[in-house]
């Protein structure tokens, strides 16, 4: 299951230009490239939006499909650490939670 997919929009998820290159390809966003990619894989997205259009483009996913090229070229973006919620940090813990701490 993929909690928070779409990274909180956090690094330039909807700016990055792999995303976008094979978005353009389908007519599809870059939030549902990787919403589809996910879906090929198996794996459960719970992507969260207030927004009306979005929340319809979310969905909007099952009239295309990636190739393996596709696939590849995105799995290829892993950068073997999480987007968020880092929890190893103190700065992480602080942004989540409000806690304050000293030395």
């Amino acid at each position: 299951m993929a909690w928070a997919p779409l990274a909180e929009g956090r690094r330039g998820i909807f700016d990055n230009p792999v995303l976008k290159r094979i978005g353009q390809r389908y007519g599809k966003t870059p939030a549902q490239v990787v919403l589809r990619w996910l879906i090929q894989q198996g794996i459960c997205a719970i992507p969260k939006s207030v927004h009306e259009e979005r929340i319809r483009e979310n969905h909007n996913i099952a009239d295309f499909s990636l190739d393996d090229d596709d696939m590849h070229d995105i799995s290829a973006m892993d950068t073997g650490g999480p987007l968020i919620l880092d929890v190893d940090t103190p700065e992480e813990a602080t942004r989540l939670h409000g806690i304050s701490y000293t030395q």
